[in-house]
């Protein structure tokens, strides 16, 4: 039996009771699922061939959602009460990479994320692209769900 490893552009972003407009699942790009260990070095009197390493905690980058710019979006509007009037609600989110079928194969429940920044492309009348916005998130942490 040979594996083929599955696609990476059928997927879509569910923000838990945030909204379920269809336009607002759909991102071009998810990127910051990414989870390291940070770690401490300890001499120990005696060995200077080398140091211990320990683990300490682990870390998490910041989530950066893009897609084309959305005039009505409920998700936009969560993130600019965070970011213009200081009112946060952290939410859980779910990352879902599909299959043919758009069922999921693999989730990643991302925990207690708020958003840090929004960013709008710039205009240009050189350009012919489609506008573009970018939402970045912090989170807690996140687990991968295999389904």
């Amino acid at each position: 039996m040979t594996y083929y490893p599955p696609v990476g552009f059928h997927f879509k972003v569910e923000f838990n009771g945030i909204s379920s407009q269809e336009f607002d699942v759909q991102f071009q790009t998810v990127s910051g699922l990414t989870a390291e260990l940070e770690t401490e070095e300890i001499a120990e009197g005696g060995e200077n061939r080398f140091k211990h390493t320990l683990p300490v905690k682990s870390k998490y980058s910041n989530l950066i959602l893009k897609r084309g710019i959305v005039l009505d979006s409920k998700l936009i509007d969560w993130c600019k009460k965070a970011i213009e009037d200081f009112e946060f609600s952290p939410v859980d989110l779910t990352i879902n990479l599909l299959n043919e079928e758009h069922q999921p194969l693999l989730s990643w429940s991302v925990v207690n994320a708020i958003p840090v920044k929004w960013e709008v492309d710039e205009l240009n009348a050189m350009d012919s692209k489609i506008m573009m916005e970018s939402l970045e998130l912090k989170y807690n942490y996140f687990k991968v769900i295999k389904s």
